[in-house]
């Protein structure tokens, strides 16, 4: 907790919102998220969660805690391929409310090998669950994994755009059917993946199951391929 900074108040970023009952401020967390595209072929993505209370604090800390000086300052960086596969992870707790806090983040080397694209949440809780890890970072990792897919997300259009246009486009790409705005019988896969749209895709071909998939095609390929 030494040399610790004040930082400013965050701005209102409610008024989209309906106005709420009258109320006074009480906590403050703000989480960053960047993506790196890097020289040697790998990618970086980086992440700060910072908490703030907007006065002095006391309970359960070591020392008393002046207002909007940081309770929490956590940072972690993960190199991955093009896989999105972990291939480095760095952290640091930089502000921390408690001096044995520090020791909290001597396991995340672990996730190194991880897969960013699938069973995350899982292997995020075999390593670092519970008092393996701390919770705090725990959450900043939950979250990065979709800003790594966000940070690559020109790079794979690209490539999916290519096979597009080769014809070669065989497998679904690994989005399709994961929210909303890409359900396969939906109007952005109609017009941007018109190969694997379904107009009545049943719920589990909506969730990208292949199996399912493969049931809808007697050829094993995917309807529109």
């Amino acid at each position: 907790m030494n040399g610790r900074n004040e930082i400013p108040t965050p701005p209102d970023f409610t008024p989209e919102l309906p106005a709420p009952v009258p109320r006074q401020p009480a906590h403050s967390r703000t989480t960053q998220f960047l993506g790196f595209q890097r020289e040697d072929g790998l990618w970086d993505v980086e992440a700060q969660m910072l908490d703030t209370k907007p006065f002095d604090f006391e309970y359960g800390i070591e020392a008393p805690l002046p207002a909007h000086v940081p309770l929490h300052r956590m940072l972690i960086r993960i190199t991955f391929d093009a896989q999105l596969t972990v291939v480095d992870i760095v952290s640091a707790m930089a502000d921390h409310p408690h001096g044995h806090c520090t020791s909290a983040d001597r396991h995340m080397r672990r996730m190194i090998g991880s897969s960013m694209a699938k069973g995350w949440r899982k292997s995020i809780e075999e390593h670092l669950g519970k008092v393996e890890g701390c919770t705090h970072m725990r959450e900043l990792l939950f979250n990065m994994a979709t800003v790594a897919f966000q940070t690559i997300a020109p790079h794979n259009i690209a490539h999916y755009e290519r096979l597009r246009q080769q014809g070669t486009m065989l497998q679904i790409p690994p989005h399709l059917g994961q929210c909303h705005a890409f359900d396969l019988s939906g109007p952005v896969v109609e017009r941007l993946y018109p190969m694997f749209f379904q107009p009545q895709a049943s719920p589990s071909a909506r969730d990208g199951n292949p199996e399912s998939q493969k049931a809808a095609s007697p050829s094993g390929m995917p309807p529109h391929a």
